[in-house]
């Protein structure tokens, strides 16, 4: 009997040390680092100063000591309710205090895609 009950015990202690995930328990989608839209990516323009750089993309989350003239900025997103991950990444240069360049991820969209075309005419 005390045999079956301490054998019991043990099996459920055990089970509650598991790394089975209980069904039905809400987890909290969790955002890490600089948020990086489609938004703030078109707003960059080459030539921009570094507070204007700033002012649209917050503050970079990586501030490198060896280049000053680079900054990083990085979006995570673990939802672990949908096993959706989502992960973006940006990256700026400067050269004499001016935007030179950036590389991202995400596409800025072209002027080309946003200009409305003209209907062909049908004569």
């Amino acid at each position: 009997m005390y045999r079956q009950l301490a054998t019991a015990c043990l099996l459920v202690s055990l089970a509650a040390c598991s790394s089975l995930e209980f069904p039905g328990v809400y987890r909290l989608p969790i955002d890490q680092g600089n948020i990086i839209t489609q938004e703030m990516v078109d707003q960059l323009k080459i030539g921009m100063t570094r507070s204007q750089v700033e002012y649209v993309m917050g503050t970079p989350l990586v501030r490198d000591t060896f280049s000053p003239d680079r900054w990083d900025y990085v979006y995570t997103l673990n939802d672990r309710n949908n096993d959706k991950k989502e992960h973006h990444q940006l990256t700026v240069f400067f050269v004499d205090g001016k935007l030179s360049e950036f590389t991202t991820d995400i596409k800025p969209t072209s002027e080309q895609q946003t200009a409305p075309v003209a209907p062909a005419d049908t004569k």
